[in-house]
């Protein structure tokens, strides 16, 4: 088996979220997959393999610290590139269709060799309830007064979406150390003109041990986002978004809406490190 190491939706040298990839899939046990995520503890681990769909260029499984992910979107655009990066050729040029959790998700090439994928339906979206923002707001740490909108972001990973008044008030939350499993929960805001970015975002997740941690990147949230933002009329065409800027990560997310209506989750994908053999 062999391990390549990306970086996705950075804005520049190893500004973005690492995704660790496994090629040569060698019939490991979900067990042990799980224990190679936690020790490698990367956000998400992927582990290729060939389709069961005959739709599908690839398959893949997703792996985060504790859990296994139906879907994921920086995991997404990684896979794919360290796929292409091996050798594979996709059915029809320019679309590769990867096989997941969720089925069959379609990702595009640019001109400029950039990836995105089409944001899949989202499972569960309107408001939450009373409680689900009380505790949102609770784990977030944020200010109960800077919320303008609480709503479900759910397209596999189960995202409670606040929505600010701010960037700034994102960027000044005081998150929970500890959250239930399987916690999920976004913050989003408009930034000022002229910094580069439309929006600011910060995610948080509750590990297998229950430790909340921040996200850098997070393109499954971004993809639910966007279906948020451009069906509330809140942003239109396309837009940039920035992560990762409390945890040492300089993210930059493209997301925009074709003429279809399908929204698209794009950002730079490089290979940082490419063919190590795995002996596990």
């Amino acid at each position: 088996m062999l391990l390549d190491i990306i970086d996705v939706f950075g804005s520049g040298a190893l500004s973005g979220n690492p995704l660790a990839v496994v090629r040569g899939w060698a019939g490991l046990s979900d067990a042990a997959m799980q224990r190679l995520t936690d020790w490698l503890g990367f956000s998400e681990t992927t582990f290729l393999m060939p389709p069961t769909d005959p739709a599908a260029d690839y398959r893949v499984r997703i792996f985060c610290p504790g859990r296994e992910l139906p879907f994921a979107g920086h995991p997404t655009l990684g896979t794919c590139h360290a796929w292409l990066a091996a050798g594979g050729v996709p059915k029809q040029a320019g679309t590769i269709v990867q096989q997941c959790g969720i089925g069959l998700v379609e990702v595009r090439q640019d001109g400029t060799g950039m990836l995105a994928f089409r944001a899949p339906p989202t499972i569960r979206d309107g408001p939450l309830s009373a409680v689900e923002r009380a505790e949102a707001i609770r784990i977030a740490g944020v200010d109960p007064d800077s919320v303008v909108d609480a709503v479900h972001a759910s397209n596999g990973p189960g995202w409670q979406l606040l929505r600010l008044g701010s960037s700034a008030d994102v960027l000044a939350a005081q998150p929970a150390a500890r959250a239930p499993i399987g916690t999920d929960v976004a913050l989003i805001a408009p930034c000022l003109p002229g910094g580069g970015a439309d929006f600011e975002v910060r995610a948080f997740f509750a590990n297998g041990r229950g430790d909340l941690a921040e996200d850098p990147v997070t393109g499954s949230l971004h993809a639910a986002a966007a279906r948020y933002l451009f069906g509330a009329g809140l942003a239109q065409g396309s837009y940039v978004a920035a992560q990762g800027r409390m945890v040492g990560a300089d993210g930059r997310v493209l997301c925009s809406q074709d003429a279809e209506g399908a929204v698209w989750i794009g950002g730079r994908t490089v290979m940082v490190a490419a063919g190590a053999q795995l002996t596990v």
